[in-house]
């Protein structure tokens, strides 16, 4: 099953661009991709053969990057060790995770 990004991150990039910022909970830092370099990102940490059933779209700044499933809640995977066991449920859906950013005034 593909997995397409959610539209709500599409309109949110498009208002607030590829934001690096600090979270409220889980992760504490986001690093959001493009959605033109979500799909090459994909492919070069090979989440689809270590972690199917995910889209990442950002990374914590360290160790960990953030994915959607096909119901378009937001995990956290390591990128060492990365399985789909280890994925972490941090939001429903965008919508709710994007509300933990910390937007510039």
């Amino acid at each position: 099953m593909e997995i397409s990004i959610p539209p709500e991150y599409l309109e949110f990039i498009a208002l607030h661009g590829a934001v690096e910022s600090f979270t409220e909970g889980e992760p504490g830092y986001v690093a959001l991709w493009l959605p033109q370099d979500v799909a090459g990102n994909n492919k070069d940490i090979q989440i689809a053969e270590l972690a199917p059933g995910y889209l990442a779209f950002a990374g914590d700044g360290g160790g960990e990057i953030l994915a959607f499933n096909s119901k378009g809640e937001v995990f956290m995977l390591p990128l060492i060790g990365m399985e789909a066991r280890y994925a972490q449920k941090i939001a429903n859906n965008w919508s709710e995770f994007s509300e933990s950013i910390e937007l510039p005034s």
